[in-house]
């Protein structure tokens, strides 16, 4: 058993595997074990797949398939390794990143340590201030599903030289899928959704990494999403058709030339953001279709017709409104935060009303929260009509922005002003 390998299969390293992926959750594979259920199926099992893995006998099992919707149509395919499987993968990624991270790019910026979509802006930013203002949008056609595997693992090859994790590893891309029920063979591709996936696609596009900074382009890449910036369109044209044959030529990969462009920063949506122009040079905001987004989330678990505790209501809305405004805390955007509230408040008002239910029950809340009384006997009267009731003064002041807070519900104006003064300061 090579060096590396015994790294990987390390008491102390195969411990804080374990630990990690508890505590990414996540779903069964195909044996049907939970997560719940991981630590038995270790005691029992274990053992005998560490020695396996060491002989070089060791058979993953086929990841489950799995189509997550995309918000613009179309579905994504997901494939969910068993719990085993996805320890093993995830203590071979703990051993051999810090070996990767020695090749990759200092601009590519997707699942690697201190790094984020944040600090890929910031430098998108940077180059659009420095006057590249035309952008080559590069749209890797079905990236995961189409790697050719004998390239990748010759690459692999180049950064760890060792052939018993190769061997490991190789498995795992062979490991085939099992989709409603009927097992497939994976002989391209990388199985999207396990552990080693992400470094894989950076070993893969690294060497895209590289052709872009030996020709001297300003670039970002996040995984298998790159745009690049020059400063002329015919720069622009230029690159996009040589960078898109090397692409296809050198890395065996498929460009979508029907959605690869060259654009303007305003038209540009990349990781969820848009650009725009102050007298202060470029800065970004959550784009557009990224705000709709957010608005059919908190609409849906805004909705009257689910029947659920106010408090359990407004846990699901605040972890929503936090993960959404801290991803994009970077961007200007007080404007429609400050709209999006003022909705979400008027949704829970008509919330509130639908289960005080009757008008006794209405009348005693006006009352309680402060309505005087000959108001509160008026308004309580007022029946199912949700909309008028709810946009009225009287139900705004008593169900007022501070009574939310008390009640728990974070404001998304007031939150993303917390995180936005601490990413300027």
């Amino acid at each position: 058993m090579s060096e590396l390998l015994d790294k990987i299969l390390s008491r102390n390293n195969m411990l804080e595997a374990y630990h990690q992926v508890k505590r990414n959750k996540g779903s069964a594979g195909i044996d049907g074990v939970t997560i719940e259920e991981m630590d038995n199926f270790l005691r029992q099992h274990w053992r005998e797949t560490k020695e396996l893995i060491k002989q070089r006998k060791y058979k993953p099992q086929p990841v489950l398939r799995v189509e997550i919707p995309k918000p613009n149509g179309g579905v994504r395919n997901l494939g969910i390794p068993t719990v085993m499987d996805r320890m093993v993968q995830q203590a071979i990624v703990q051993t051999i990143s810090p070996i990767c991270e020695r090749h990759f790019s200092e601009y590519s910026y997707g699942f690697r340590p201190n790094r984020s979509c944040e600090t890929a802006i910031i430098q998108l930013l940077e180059y659009l201030n420095d006057g590249y203002e035309w952008i080559v949008d590069i749209d890797l056609e079905k990236f995961f599903d189409t790697v050719p595997q004998d390239r990748l693992m010759s690459l692999v090859h180049n950064i760890i030289q060792d052939g018993d994790t190769e061997s490991l590893i190789r498995k795992y891309l062979h490991s085939g899928v099992v989709i409603k029920g009927q097992r497939y063979k994976t002989l391209v591709g990388i199985p999207q959704g396990g552990n080693l996936s992400p470094l894989l696609s950076n070993i893969m596009l690294n060497e895209l990494d590289k052709e872009l900074e030996k020709r001297g382009l300003r670039f970002v890449r996040y995984a298998d999403d790159c745009v690049i910036t020059v400063g002329s369109e015919a720069s622009a044209k230029r690159v996009m058709h040589s960078i898109s044959r090397f692409i296809e030529k050198r890395l065996g990969l498929k460009v979508n030339m029907t959605k690869t462009k060259i654009v303007g920063p305003t038209k540009l949506k990349y990781l969820g953001f848009g650009f725009w122009k102050s007298p202060k040079g470029w800065k970004c905001r959550p784009h557009q279709d990224s705000v709709q987004s957010f608005k059919r989330k908190l609409k849906r678990l805004t909705t009257r017709k689910w029947s659920i505790d106010l408090t359990t209501r407004i846990e699901r809305l605040n972890w929503v409104i936090r993960g959404w405004v801290n991803y994009f805390s970077l961007g200007n955007m007080k404007t429609i935060l400050t709209q999006i509230d003022e909705r979400l408040r008027t949704r829970i008002r008509v919330i509130i009303w639908k289960q005080w239910k009757k008008k006794s029950r209405r009348l005693w809340g006006l009352l309680k929260l402060g309505v005087p009384k000959w108001i509160a006997d008026k308004v309580s009267g007022w029946g199912n009509h949700y909309q008028l009731v709810a946009q009225k003064s009287v139900l705004k002041r008593a169900i007022s922005k501070p009574a939310l807070t008390k009640r728990g519900l974070v404001s998304c104006l007031d939150f993303y002003l917390k995180r936005h003064a601490l990413k300027v300061s």
